[in-house]
């Protein structure tokens, strides 16, 4: 019974500030519209998946030209087609390179040839490019090694994304936007802003336990949350036609985790903070952190190792793994259990924290 009060009495405050039920309808609707055709990035490496099924010297050159490149990283010789896309699909490579039989037989005799590339393009970006790249090494190679015979054909094939629509890797990441800066910002303001104007001592001097109270803090930004990424799916439905390949249900699902971890760092930081300016430039401190080292626009394998260390602990990582694997790839809740078992820590950790933190005194 004092947990619903509590919580009305947190719709009863949103409510009555007029920015934040707007900012709630017109957020996403900014976010969902704009961002999606302003923003551009580029991706520049590639791990690369190499099936060679000629073993032969002049395949081989190919391939040790290939991994010689500042643009491709080889990390599988995989036996068949087969194999390499499963690592394509475990997220190991981002890029096949398939080797037909008799490749130097049949450039040596002067027949044509045809080689397939076949990029992940989740990332329209990154897979046009990494097709691009080994497209132009292969070229440069035949031409060294043959004299400019011109009789390679590459046939590639783009995986998740075949038109490499850079907005199919972009809704997504605007969906994880949405939920971080609202669900991080708002409940970091919170409780600070009850200590401005006075209202948390009336709460402090009753019997109430700390759990229930934060529990109360989390539901109705829990609530938001969902609200949110409803209508960021329905838009990125009408205005894109991009709707999930997975599980609807388990994109909620991982989101309420997320909800609930972010929504809990901001209270402990709202727990710690003594004015709203002090609230507000410690979460967009460590929000901007969170974004820019989690893989949101630029893949964690592109970063230095320090900084990939700095992003396994980065819950942002994890749910931006997810969304792309549910939301692309169609994955089940099987292929993402190691992503639930560390989110499902992060959401512990901040929520017990944020009660932990919470001070009914001064002292």
């Amino acid at each position: 019974m004092v947990l619903k009060y509590l919580i009305e009495k947190e719709f009863k405050q949103m409510r009555r500030n007029p920015i934040i039920p707007r900012l709630i309808l017109v957020f996403p609707c900014m976010m969902m519209i704009l961002m999606p055709w302003a923003a551009n990035l580029e991706i520049k490496y590639n791990n690369l998946a190499v099936v060679d099924l000629d073993h032969s010297a002049l395949s081989r050159r190919l391939v040790e030209k290939v991994a010689s490149t500042d643009y491709f990283n080889l990390v599988e010789n995989a036996p068949d087609y087969g194999r390499a896309l499963e690592s394509v699909e475990r997220g190991e490579a981002d890029v096949i390179l398939e080797i037909p039989r008799d490749f130097a037989k049949s450039l040596g005799t002067g027949r044509p040839v045809e080689l397939q590339i076949s990029a992940n393009a989740i990332n329209g970006t990154k897979g046009g490019l990494g097709s691009s790249y080994l497209s132009t090494v292969v070229n440069d190679f035949v031409n060294q090694e043959l004299g400019g015979t011109g009789m390679t054909r590459l046939s590639v094939l783009n995986l998740y994304n075949p038109h490499l629509n850079y907005k199919v890797f972009m809704v997504p990441a605007l969906l994880i936007m949405m939920l971080t800066l609202l669900c991080g910002f708002l409940p970091a303001l919170n409780i600070v802003s009850e200590k401005e104007v006075g209202t948390i001592e009336q709460l402090n001097v009753t019997p109430l336990n700390k759990f229930v109270f934060i529990l109360a803090k989390l539901v109705p930004y829990w609530i938001v949350g969902l609200v949110v990424l409803s209508i960021g799916l329905v838009l990125s439905a009408v205005l894109y036609g991009i709707v999930p390949s997975g599980s609807l249900w388990l994109i909620y699902f991982f989101s309420c985790i997320y909800i609930l971890t972010m929504s809990g760092f901001g209270l402990v930081i709202s727990n710690y903070s003594a004015t709203m300016q002090q609230a507000m430039f410690v979460m967009f401190f460590f929000l901007m952190v969170f974004i820019l080292m989690s893989g949101l626009f630029t893949p964690v394998r592109s970063m230095p190792d320090w900084a990939q260390w700095i992003a396994a602990f980065n819950p942002l990582t994890y749910f931006i793994q997810v969304m792309r694997m549910i939301f692309l790839k169609g994955c089940g809740l099987t292929d993402l259990w190691p992503q639930f078992g560390k989110m499902l820590c992060f959401m512990s950790v901040f929520a017990g924290v944020a009660v932990w933190s919470y001070r009914k005194t001064n002292a």
